[in-house]
């Protein structure tokens, strides 16, 4: 399925589209513009409601397809490029982020679309609350890459939006099985019990296992001097695109495991050389990115412009909120007394995109056939560009200007002390 997307008679514009922006893409991310703000602008523009240049009839699996192979290489090559020291120090503030800030998050998202929302059943404002919990890894890339940020906020950002998806299946699964009335028999707190189980549990298990063992004999190969240039660029793929499936197919999170499997990659040092883990990661970094252009385009092109027409002021104020207050209140709660100073703290609160997770989630509770999803959808439609237009203009500027103000607060000292 993802295949159909590379072909077509689209090809021809969505190649040229591609040669252009890779030959000028460092100058523009180095700006105000990221990579989706473009991506999803070339889709809008391309798509029905632009120049009808591709008439794509795209199904909803398709999407959730693509958006999830997407996601499983980014959670996978960003864990695993991880600065393993400096998390071992930082490791208090993801488990504040995620223990305490995401469930914050969430009641505080069904509290304020209890207000907002017009729907009959609340463990379907539940959902939507569950759906934009999570934060996006890609789209906070430009975050996590950018070396002016600290790296304790850097590597903070990236272990909350590498595990804070896979955490929110089972919670989502929970609610959806609530709203439909499927539970049947079975009281919430076992069901719940048993979902955690089965998503955290096998996708730990499934990642971990598959990566140690990837690992053990990409090492036993390397001593040998196996590998070529050629077939460096496909372990990693492989591998991460294996944890996601084979988790998946047992009842676990695949993305659990895409992170879970990187992150133990990043942590067995000894057993790969730095240079050559590099060698495996840069590779499987472009094509995460491909896809990202792909899935951002699609969903540009066959998202955007279909739900452009549904969009009203209620999903926009409750989107708005979503990005801002919902998030950024329980994040700022959760990390008082952590040590981050305030504006470490408003930063890693504004800088939690909204992208794949949810539009995977979207599309798992639209294809549920749940009365009124489709409000729910639009909800996440608008939150995910508003969240592509916001973080991808601030992103560079703040962050270059937080890094400069924490240079000069270290120095000041060792001025006065001098």
């Amino acid at each position: 399925e993802i295949s159909a997307c590379l072909v077509g008679s689209e090809m021809c514009i969505r190649d040229r589209f591609i040669m252009v922006y890779s030959s000028v893409a460092g100058a523009v991310e180095r700006r105000w513009v990221s990579g989706p703000i473009v991506f999803t602008c070339f889709g809008l523009l391309i798509g029905p409601a632009g120049f009808a240049l591709l008439d794509w009839e795209t199904d909803r699996e398709l999407i959730r397809n693509l958006a999830e192979v997407t996601l499983a290489m980014v959670l996978f090559t960003d864990a695993a490029g991880a600065d393993v020291r400096v998390l071992k120090n930082t490791s208090g503030v993801p488990a504040r982020l995620l223990l305490v800030g995401l469930p914050l998050t969430i009641a505080l998202g069904f509290a304020v679309g209890a207000v907002l929302i017009d729907s009959p059943s609340l463990f379907a404002i539940a959902v939507l609350a569950t759906i934009l919990a999570p934060t996006d890894a890609a789209l906070g890339k430009a975050v996590i890459t950018n070396e002016a940020v600290p790296n304790e906020v850097r590597q903070s950002l990236n272990v909350e939006s590498g595990l804070n998806d896979g955490i929110c299946v089972p919670v989502l699964l929970l609610f959806l099985a609530l709203a439909l009335d499927t539970a049947g028999d079975m009281d919430p707190l076992p069901l719940a019990a048993t979902l955690v189980f089965e998503q955290i549990g096998i996708g730990l298990a499934v990642g971990l296992v598959l990566t140690f063992n990837a690992v053990r004999l990409l090492k036993y190969a390397s001593d040998r001097q196996w590998l070529t240039k050629t077939w460096t660029q496909i372990p990693i793929f492989a591998l991460a695109l294996s944890c996601f499936s084979v988790a998946q197919y047992l009842g676990g999170s695949g993305f659990i495991a895409a992170f879970s499997g990187g992150l133990l990659m990043a942590f067995m040092e000894k057993d790969l050389s730095k240079k050559v883990k590099e060698e495996y990661l840069l590779t499987s970094e472009g094509a995460g990115d491909t896809l990202a252009l792909i899935t951002w385009v699609t969903f540009g092109a066959a998202v955007v412009g279909q739900a452009i027409g549904y969009f009203s002021w209620t999903i926009l104020l409750y989107s708005f909120l979503s990005l801002t207050v919902i998030r950024m209140l329980p994040v700022f709660l959760c990390l008082t007394g952590s040590g981050i100073d305030t504006e470490g703290k408003l930063f890693i609160g504004w800088f939690g995109p909204r992208g794949l997770a949810s539009i995977v989630f979207a599309v798992m509770v639209v294809n549920s056939e749940l009365p009124d999803s489709g409000p729910l959808a639009m909800t996440v439609v608008c939150t995910i560009v508003l969240s592509i237009v916001a973080h991808g203009v601030t992103a560079n500027p703040w962050a270059q200007a937080y890094g400069k103000r924490r240079l000069a607060a270290r120095r000041e000292p060792s001025a006065k002390n001098a």
